[in-house]
Order: structure tokens, then C-alpha cells, then sequence
């Protein structure tokens, strides 16, 4: 699957049936900034507008994911539910990797705080547990920020 490709062909069939990004997130109920989001490859449609989308664009699930119109005749390895399953799978997996990056931050801003409690004494050392300590809050800050993004995109 190439984004980009795909992304381009979502474009050219949007624009074969004469619709602007707009007009055809309005008929899958989503922003016109997905639709971008998809035309410039930057991400791919969910697994749950997959069918919607290619009905709109008169294609099928596996010329949308190869990125081009495929011959009648042509041999296909997977069937178009075995695709909306393969693409479930992926998204699922992408948003337990975006958890486990938060909850890795998170444990290692805590290991982060116990480490900032054994330097003290000095001025300096003073200085590099304050520093440490305000990274350590910092990382923990933004485990949690990408935690509750990706539940909230859930």
C-alpha cells in the first residue's frame, strides 16, 4: 500500500465525478481535511469508511488499495473484506504502538524523578536535579498527552 498513489487516486476519481473534497466529505460525513489529509498521502481512510468511499468514487476496495483501476480479468490475492479486515488490524496496532510510546514516556520519566533525587549537595548538582526533574515532568506531560490523543481518536 503506498499512500501517496492512493492518495492520488482518491483525487482523480473525486475529481472524475466532479466533486470537490468538500462535497464528498459532506456525503461520508467527515471534514474536508481528511479528505486533504488522504489526496496528499499523509494518512489513509479508516477501515469504517473504506466501503463508503469506494461506493462514492464507483471503484472497489482493491483498486482503491492499489491505487489504480484494475482489469475485470485480473487475479486477486485477497478478497475486499480480507482487506477491510487487514486495514482494522493495522489501525489497531498503529493506536496500541502510540499507547505504548505514551506509557514508555511516562515509566521513564518516573525512573527519570528517582534518578534527579540522588544528586543533590552543590549549586550544580542542585541545578542538574532541578533539570532532570523538570525533563522527567516533561516527558511523563507528554506520555500522557499522546495517551488520551489516541483514546480520544478511538
Amino acid at each position: 500500500m503506498n499512500q501517496i498513489m492512493i492518495g492520488r487516486f482518491i483525487a482523480m476519481k473525486r475529481k472524475e465525478k466532479n466533486l470537490t473534497q468538500e462535497q464528498l466529505a459532506e456525503k461520508l460525513g467527515i471534514s474536508n481535511k481528511t479528505i486533504s489529509k488522504w489526496e496528499n498521502g499523509k494518512c489513509m481512510p479508516d477501515y469504517s469508511i473504506v466501503k463508503p468511499l469506494c461506493q462514492e468514487l464507483g471503484i472497489t476496495i482493491t483498486e482503491l488499495m492499489d491505487g489504480e483501476v484494475k482489469e475485470n480479468n485480473s487475479i486477486r490475492i485477497f478478497d475486499e473484506q480480507q482487506i477491510i479486515d487487514m486495514l482494522e488490524r493495522i489501525q489497531r496496532l498503529e493506536k496500541q504502538k502510540q499507547s505504548l510510546f505514551g506509557i514508555m514516556l511516562i515509566i521513564m520519566g518516573i525512573a527519570m524523578i528517582a534518578l534527579s533525587q540522588s544528586f543533590s549537595g552543590t549549586n550544580f548538582q542542585d541545578f542538574i536535579s532541578g533539570l532532570i526533574l523538570g525533563l522527567s515532568v516533561g516527558e511523563m506531560l507528554t506520555g500522557v498527552y499522546i495517551i488520551g490523543r489516541t483514546i480520544k481518536n478511538h
